[in-house]
């Protein structure tokens, strides 16, 4: 199954939690925080305006980007974890 955004939207894949701190403390499962950061699998067609013309999107598939904790609907596509969310909830592109 293939899923396409629409408008603004944006599906991200969210990257690996480090299992291990800059310490070197191992961390189990249970005690990791979901990553704020992950990779663009796919972006709409940008947000519609009052013209009737679309806004052009800031962000492109295969970029790394950070997003606020709470963004985005967590959604189950075959095997993989995906979050579709706004644009706006995009804080930064990781370069």
């Amino acid at each position: 199954m293939k899923i396409r955004p629409l408008g603004d939207k944006v599906i991200v894949q969210r990257l690996e939690a480090d299992a291990i701190t800059a310490g070197g403390i191992v961390l189990p499962e249970s005690a990791k925080e979901k990553p704020q950061r992950g990779k663009i699998v796919s972006v709409g067609d940008g947000k519609q305006l009052d013209d009737g013309s679309r806004a052009k999107m800031s962000v492109k598939k295969g970029q790394q980007v950070l997003f606020t904790s709470y963004a985005g609907t967590e959604v189950k596509v075959g095997d993989k974890e995906l979050l579709i969310m706004d644009e706006s909830d995009i804080l930064a592109i990781v370069e």
